[in-house]
C-alpha cells in the first residue's frame, strides 16, 4: 500500500489525505513533499501514518474511497483507477481521473514549465551559457 514502483501512492478517504510516513520503503520525494505542501496550501487535512488495505478497501466499500494518485519525478501524478486484493477490486473515480489529482498534476506542471507562477521558489533559472 505504501509504494507503487518507484512512487508515492496517497488516498483521499472522505474528503481527507492518506499517505505512509517516509520510513521503510516510502520515498521522500521532493514530489511527494511537494503534493503535500500544495494539499495543505489548499486545505486538505493530510495524514502521514500507516493505512491497512483492509481500511482502505473498507473505505472503497463504503463509497468514502475518492480517489488514489501516485506521486513520483517521471509521471509527477498519476491516477489509480482500480485497486484488487483477496479476490475484491474497487474501482475508483469511476474509473476517471480525479478533480484533486487532475488539478495537482496542472498545477505542479504548471509552475513546472513556466505556465503558471512559482509563489513557491521550487524553480531556478538555469543559464543557458
Amino acid at each position: 500500500v505504501e509504494e507503487v514502483g518507484s512512487m508515492n501512492i496517497m488516498f483521499k478517504i472522505d474528503g481527507e489525505i492518506y499517505t505512509a510516513p517516509c520510513v521503510g520503503t516510502v520515498l521522500p520525494g521532493v514530489t511527494r513533499r511537494s503534493i503535500i505542501e500544495l494539499l495543505k496550501d489548499w486545505g486538505y487535512k493530510v495524514h502521514e501514518e500507516r493505512v491497512a488495505i483492509a481500511d482502505i478497501m473498507k473505505a472503497a466499500d463504503e463509497g468514502k474511497l475518492e480517489e488514489v494518485f501516485g506521486t513520483g519525478t517521471a509521471a509527477v501524478v498519476s491516477p489509480v483507477k482500480e485497486l484488487d486484493w483477496e479476490g475484491k477490486a474497487a474501482h475508483i473515480s469511476g474509473g476517471k481521473i480525479g478533480e484533486l489529482t487532475q488539478k495537482l498534476y496542472d498545477t505542479l506542471t504548471g509552475i513546472q514549465w513556466g505556465k503558471l507562477p512559482d509563489t513557491k521558489g521550487w524553480t531556478v533559472p538555469v543559464d543557458a551559457q
